[in-house]
């Protein structure tokens, strides 16, 4: 079984620098082809958030009473790899399976404090404040869906400051009444970084910046990789070299200090979202589906009614390659998880295998302008390197689909600069046209100008607050006593 499904698997279209990549997709519909085809079973999984909403999902396996060992296997690789990805794009505390209780059983230990996948049932109940559990129960038992969406930004108006806080650099813009007035760049490295303080002193110089071309500040809205409820931090890869006791004193409630300090409407939020925020209001769509190839993977997304959903959508994390060799993210200690295949991550990984020496001494970016700066210069290494991530996102997109309702998808991030992204698309659209045509037909891939593919979610950031009309009033005598 295992052999026949890796088989289905293999891609039409290889990427040149992984020929052993096995895109979930194709794993998951050989999958449920082999089980349609004999006798089967549901597998219904329901994903409950601290707030109350439920998201559900409902496939078919084989019938854990007739299967064999092999069957057997199968269908829990294919119900984790589910479970985790659903996980990862939807959220959830309470996990509920509902059909094989044998199936259900496994997935609970595999997620359990000492389990495989310790790492993201520990992170859910660290986003949610709420113990992470998994409960076993009959298909039919499982509750119905129950999905809260809510309105996010597009608000224009004022003198707004937009942030967007990434692991490689931090980006602001200053924007009057829609119009951006000014941005910059600035490299740093928070990854490293133990101190509070260092966060909280870069952010503030990046206000600060902004600040000084505007008349006056009505209000400040930001994107960060990670979980932010209520302005307050819970889960950042950003901030992972804090020690968690300084995490919780300064981190967590880090951008409420700043709210208060600046006086003004603040709001922060996952960059991802801000990703497809930024698309929704360019494209003036709604159904996208935004992506974000910088440090790591940030992933968002809009619906049909121009809302964002409660749903988690943190990309990097969902599994969209099943090669039994896939690269392991450091962080998770997972393989085959976005993050290795979309982002600077995936540069790096693929530029050794090419035979690209990058320097050891160089920072992140350094390294990914390296490689850029090769492929504007012809360097074939370099063009596989991208022509592969473009593979790899051409698959990676007919997974999303199959998840998510997607019209749009729009394509940031320092990786898709100059010359990477229309490789990256194009390779893309390749895929899509040789493998999956019904949907090549109706996704609608966009790659913004270049200043909007390394600023674009700062801008769309700044929209984000709205500013009462007391505000207004107020900020306006103090733009005028300046």
């Amino acid at each position: 079984m295992r052999v026949d499904l890796d088989d289905m698997a293999s891609p039409k279209i290889k990427p040149p620098l992984h020929p052993e990549f096995r895109p979930a997709v194709l794993w998951n519909r050989a999958f449920r082809e082999i089980v349609e085809g004999g006798r089967s079973e549901p597998l219904v999984i329901g994903l409950e958030r601290a707030d109350g909403s439920v998201s559900r999902h409902e496939t078919r396996v084989f019938p854990s009473h007739l299967s064999d060992n092999v069957q057997l296997e199968a269908t829990l690789r294919y119900a984790e790899r589910l479970v985790k990805g659903l996980l990862w794009m939807r959220g959830g505390c309470r996990v509920i399976i509902g059909g094989s209780a044998e199936i259900g059983r496994a997935i609970r230990k595999i997620y359990s404090r000492r389990g495989p996948r310790a790492f993201d049932a520990g992170l859910m109940t660290t986003a949610y404040g709420k113990k992470f559990v998994v409960e076993v129960t009959s298909a039919g038992s499982v509750p119905p869906a129950l999905e809260k969406t809510r309105p996010l930004g597009r608000h224009l108006d004022g003198c707004r400051i937009g942030f967007d806080l990434g692991a490689s650099d931090r980006k602001t813009c200053a924007v009057i009444d829609g119009e951006t007035v000014f941005s910059e760049e600035i490299p740093w490295d928070p990854r490293n970084q133990s101190d509070p303080a260092y966060h909280y002193h870069q952010i503030m110089s990046g206000l600060h910046q902004a600040a000084s071309r505007l008349p006056r500040v009505d209000a400040i809205g930001g994107s960060a990789a990670g979980i932010y409820i209520d302005n307050k931090a819970m889960v950042a890869s950003l901030f992972r070299g804090v020690p968690a006791d300084l995490f919780r004193k300064k981190i967590r409630k880090m951008f409420l200090r700043i709210r208060k300090e600046w006086r003004v409407p603040l709001d922060v939020v996952n960059d991802g979202e801000v990703t497809a925020l930024a698309g929704s209001m360019s494209l003036n769509a709604n159904r996208v589906l935004g992506i974000a190839l910088g440090s790591s993977q940030a992933g968002g997304y809009v619906n049909e009614e121009g809302h964002i959903t409660g749903w988690l959508n943190e990309l990097a994390f969902a599994p969209v390659d099943y090669d039994p060799g896939a690269p392991v993210d450091e962080w998770s200690g997972d393989a085959g998880c976005g993050v290795q295949y979309f982002s600077q991550q995936a540069v790096f990984r693929l530029a050794r295998v090419a035979g690209v020496e990058l320097g050891e001494n160089l920072s992140p970016v350094e390294r990914l302008e390296a490689v850029q700066e090769l492929l504007a210069r012809g360097d074939r290494r370099a063009r596989q390197v991208f022509e592969t991530i473009g593979v790899y996102l051409g698959y990676g997109l007919a997974h999303y689909a199959d998840f998510y309702d997607i019209g749009h998808v729009l394509i940031l991030g320092r990786v898709t600069s100059g010359e990477a992204g229309p490789i990256l698309l194009d390779k893309a659209t390749e895929v899509l046209r040789a493998e999956f045509p019904g949907l090549a037909g109706k996704l609608t891939l966009h790659l913004p100008e270049e200043e909007s593919r390394r600023v674009g979610q700062a801008m769309a950031a700044a929209s984000l607050p709205v500013i009462p009309e007391a505000e207004k009033t107020e900020s306006s005598r103090r733009g005028q006593s300046k």
